[in-house]
């Protein structure tokens, strides 16, 4: 299992280095997280002592979160002074994730619904 670990930090690793050295707009672990699915894809699926590894880690999550919300905490007046912008900032935030989460599945059920009934023409 510490190989699996192993290999999800060293895939955060490149994942930084290769964001930073092209001066990406785009989170290091993200990169990280498409390295991994890359090496995912080659290998042809997910070892079993990875999917143990990972469920582990998901099991744990709340843990992560504790490192930002100590940092809430301690900029509390600075989130105080910036409300209005952050406010406006998540709200609009929010309904465009829901739009495009709407437009998406639309798009996606229309091609679903293409190709369903092309395939029952072609039975006919």
């Amino acid at each position: 299992m510490i190989e699996y670990l192993t290999l999800i930090l060293c895939c955060q690793l490149l994942g930084e280095l290769a964001v930073s050295a092209l001066n990406a707009p785009l989170p290091g672990p993200v990169a990280g997280m498409v390295l991994l699915l890359a090496y995912l894809l080659v290998k042809g699926g997910v070892p079993e002592p990875l999917a143990q590894l990972s469920d582990s880690l998901l099991n744990n999550l709340s843990l992560l979160f504790v490192p930002a919300g100590v940092g809430v905490m301690l900029h509390f007046d600075l989130l105080g002074n910036e409300l209005i912008p952050l406010s406006i900032a998540l709200v609009l935030s929010t309904l465009v994730t829901i739009a495009v989460t709407a437009l998406l599945m639309v798009w996606f059920n229309r091609g679903q619904s293409e190709s369903g009934q092309s395939g029952s023409d072609s039975r006919q």
